[in-house]
């Protein structure tokens, strides 16, 4: 009995030590990634030129989630788990081939991509604005490769225990899009299409950097070669594997797609829908964009922190019920932990943020008051659903590491139609936050529903008392926190210039941080001693 509570603490102490070191680095990389944000946004504004290069940029990270962190990726981090403790040289070999073909066959899609788009600048009619969202799309799209070699890597460093590489990669992104982004306000004449042409091109050098990190962190972990045929049926397994959650993640993929295409629909189609006058305008994407980056940051610095770390404990586990429904517990109560008060806090701060980081500093590097207004609802929005966001990460990876890489991707792939319906229904009266509620409204469901069919897979219930009362505990610790905002918000009262939105905004996330914690510490909350760097026992 000892030994097994040792093993479990070795296992508690191993996550939290996992997420530490992810989170730390990451918030870093977020830290940057808002600086790179707020220097694009303030460059170019709630304008075509945004919604052009919004669209551009998410095109390879597309690629990046089905390949580099989607369906590939969970098919892949489980065989080469188990590859590495059979035989050293098969796992090199396994990895050497995987990387090859996901390199060949994103570079084939770059190809592609930029033939069709020659194509359709020729036949299309003449429109400045569509032809500078297809010629940036055309500039970034050889960064497809890059990210999703970049993101394969990754994976395979955290097989072999070390997070902070990859962590710190995207560093290296952000301070090369930061220096491109600061010369439109060093410049006498800005040109916000020459800035983003400019911050582009460092997306692509900061590319090609990061490969060249990743690599230089896997040095002793792994050796490249190019004989890999005995591989082979070790990748054919593996790809049999992503094949299914491909389509599935493809039809994600797709969703999202659509998602663009209607916030981009002025631009690339026209004013109209179907003879209707359209809703959006051809700012409504680079609002989207924007926006979508706060609530990315809390997800991204601890959400998707716990999942990363939480996956490959739950790969090693696979083969020990008793293990691998332990690990998720504490995964699943991290997340919610993290979670659930980044979205409160979120919606609670959502006007302060959004007139703090895009307004002020005068008309030329200010958004309009429209889009202000709208960016803030769609904050709203999107902000409802991290808890959700965060689950599913998790969730999905549990799946993954069992093997399964349909039952996840069938059900977001089933959330495709609801998100199209739900897009097409909400936006003629929401707006663009109509795709924001969307999206949240789809993830929640999306996490009720692999929480349902995890627990039909775990003979043991991994949802046990323990577990109900840290979900009342942490609700609790929520709702505190969401009185006192509330409270000092009102206390506050109206902030009208620049000045006291931000002060209003440090004073706010004060005071919901504080009290957050220290609920969580008068409550008892076991997930604070997760976090922290000490040896804990059993989940209680």
């Amino acid at each position: 009995m000892n030994s097994s509570r040792s093993r479990s603490s070795d296992r508690t102490a191993s996550l939290g030590s996992a997420v530490r070191t992810l989170a730390s680095w990451t918030l870093l990389s977020r830290g940057l990634g808002l600086v790179r944000d707020l220097a694009t946004a303030r460059a170019f504004l709630d304008s075509p030129i945004a919604s052009a290069f919004a669209a551009a940029f998410a095109l390879p990270n597309l690629f990046r989630r089905l390949f580099g962190e989607g369906a590939l990726s969970a098919a892949f981090i489980p065989a080469y788990t188990r590859a590495l403790e059979e035989d050293a040289e098969l796992a090199r070999r396994l990895a050497s081939l995987t990387i090859a073909l996901v390199v060949g066959a994103t570079a084939l899609a770059v190809a592609v991509g930029e033939g069709v788009l020659l194509l359709l600048l020729a036949w299309l009619p003449e429109h400045s604005e569509r032809a500078f969202s297809f010629e940036l799309m055309m500039l970034l799209l050889p960064y497809m490769p890059m990210i999703c070699a970049t993101a394969l890597l990754g994976g395979m460093l955290h097989v072999h225990g070390r997070f902070a590489p990859t962590a710190a990669a995207p560093v290296l992104l952000n301070l090369a899009m930061i220096a491109a982004a600061a010369t439109h306000f060093l410049s006498n004449e800005p040109d916000p299409r020459t800035t983003a042409r400019l911050v582009a091109i460092a997306a692509l050098i900061a590319g090609v950097a990061q490969v060249a990190w990743s690599l230089l962190a896997l040095r002793g972990f792994v050796r490249w070669t190019s004989h890999v045929r005995a591989a082979g049926e070790r990748a054919k397994h593996m790809l049999r594997r992503f094949v299914p959650a491909a389509l599935g993640l493809g039809a994600v993929q797709l969703n999202t797609f659509i998602d663009t295409l209607l916030a981009m629909w002025p631009i690339w189609v026209g004013p109209l829908f179907f003879g209707w006058t359209y809703p959006l305008d051809e700012t409504s994407n680079g609002v989207l964009f924007f926006t979508q980056r706060l609530y990315q940051f809390p997800l991204g610095v601890f959400g998707i922190a716990v999942a990363t770390a939480v996956f490959p404990l739950l790969a090693r586990a696979a083969g020990d019920e008793r293990v691998f429904r332990d690990t998720l517990r504490r995964g699943l109560r991290l997340s919610l932990f993290i979670g659930l008060p980044a979205s409160i806090g979120l919606a609670l701060v959502a006007g302060d943020l959004v007139r703090a980081l895009f307004a002020g500093g005068g008309a030329d590097v200010s958004f309009s008051a429209d889009g202000i207004e709208t960016a803030e609802r769609v904050l709203v929005a999107y902000a409802a659903g991290v808890w959700a966001y965060s689950l599913n990460h998790v969730l999905a990876r549990a799946f993954f590491a069992q093997g399964d890489t349909t039952t996840p991707t069938r059900v977001a792939a089933s959330m495709v139609l609801l998100n199209v319906g739900l897009n097409l229904a909400l936006i003629w009266s929401l707006g663009a936050a109509g795709l924001a509620w969307s999206t949240a409204a789809c993830a929640a469901i999306q996490a009720l529903l692999l929480a349902m069919l995890l627990r039909r897979r775990v003979a043991a219930p991994w949802v046990a008392r323990p577990d109900v009362m840290a979900v009342l505990r942490i609700a609790a610790a929520s709702m505190a926190m969401f009185v006192a905002v509330l409270l000092v918000s009102r206390w506050l009262g109206t902030r009208e210039s620049w000045t006291q939105q931000v002060v209003g905004l440090s004073v706010l996330v004060a005071v919901g941080g504080g009290v957050y914690l220290g609920a969580a510490v008068t409550l008892r909350c076991p997930e604070m001693t997760w976090l922290l760097p000490t040896r804990e026992s059993e989940p209680t």
